[in-house]
């Protein structure tokens, strides 16, 4: 234990954090596939609807109107961009 306080004490570094910046370094391949994706037409389009039903229904103070159908179709149009993109990334 008293060995341990004088390495931190000395300055040396840790193993830990070490690890932890290798790690940083590292990009999840799925992120850069998401982005490709939203860009394509039909991502697009459903973006669109989503944001404008945002924009309604953030303009009336009393509603009962959520997005959750327009962000639904969003991610299903992207993600289904994304399964048959990213297998043929992935090592």
């Amino acid at each position: 234990m008293v060995f341990e306080e004088k390495m931190i004490m000395n300055g040396e570094p840790d193993d830990e954090e070490e690890e932890e910046e290798e790690e940083e370094d590292m990009v999840d391949p799925i992120d850069t596939v998401r982005v490709k994706c939203e860009e394509t037409e039909h991502c697009v389009h459903t973006r669109e609807r989503l944001e404008q039903c945002e924009t309604r229904v953030g303009s009336r103070s009393a509603t009962e109107e959520d997005c959750t159908e327009e962000l639904f179709d969003f991610l299903h149009a992207r993600d289904h961009c994304v399964a048959h993109k990213l297998f043929h990334s992935v090592k």
